[in-house]
């Protein structure tokens, strides 16, 4: 008699029903505020367009305005995990700041509302403003820092390079993703990290040696 065994089926993972429609609701409101802006969006919009009840809503969020300080601080976490888990295998840190810089730009081009539901936040709700901004910059000055301890780049205020990297980011995505609708070619990618590896002016010149 032959014994045959019986193989485990792996389980499968699966978000509460009540994470679900939440995330639904979040995607939605992206969507509607990112087409609308905040004023101008309904609750009546976001919830058909998650697909949901209007009821549903208030399930989940007090109002649109709570609604939207969650999707604010919702866009950073996503967008920081994006940045880096692309920088993650990075060999050094130069090549980190161009896979970081690129996974930006896929992300403002997936996400078109990025930029409008951020800047309204500046008026809608300003400490969120606030946060999605420094939250970006803690993180990123953490990485200057430890590059800089490892000898991998020059020492410097790991903080205030990292606001002065984040503004070359979000000016080519502005200009680019959110005006032209593309992400930036590979010249304009060479181009911002010729200025990151060497500034304005570049290593000074090593002094000649008496001879």
């Amino acid at each position: 008699m032959t014994v045959h065994a019986i193989k485990a089926s792996t389980p499968v993972r699966r978000q509460p029903r009540s994470a679900v429609t939440r995330r639904k609701l979040l995607d939605a409101a992206e969507q509607v505020f990112g087409e609308c802006g905040f004023h101008a969006a309904a609750i009546s919009q976001i919830t058909h367009t998650a697909g949901m009840a209007q009821g549903t809503f208030y399930v989940h969020f007090e109002s649109k305005d709570e609604l939207f300080k969650e999707l604010v601080a919702d866009i950073s976490r996503r967008l920081r995990h994006e940045m880096t888990r692309a920088a993650a295998h990075a060999p050094d840190r130069l090549a980190a700041e161009r896979t970081g810089l690129a996974a930006f730009f896929d992300y403002t081009q997936q996400h078109p509302g990025l930029y409008r539901i951020v800047q309204e936040a500046q008026f809608v709700d300003p400490p969120s403003h606030r946060r999605y901004y420094e939250r970006l910059a803690e993180g990123y000055a953490r990485a200057l820092g430890k590059a800089a301890e490892a000898g991998a780049i020059t020492p410097g205020h790991a903080l205030t390079r990292a606001w002065a990297l984040m503004g070359v980011g979000h000016f080519l995505g502005l200009t680019h993703c959110q005006w032209q609708g593309t992400v930036p070619d590979s010249a304009t990618l060479d181009a911002a990290m010729d200025f990151i590896a060497h500034g304005l002016v570049g290593a000074p010149p090593k002094k000649k040696g008496r001879k």
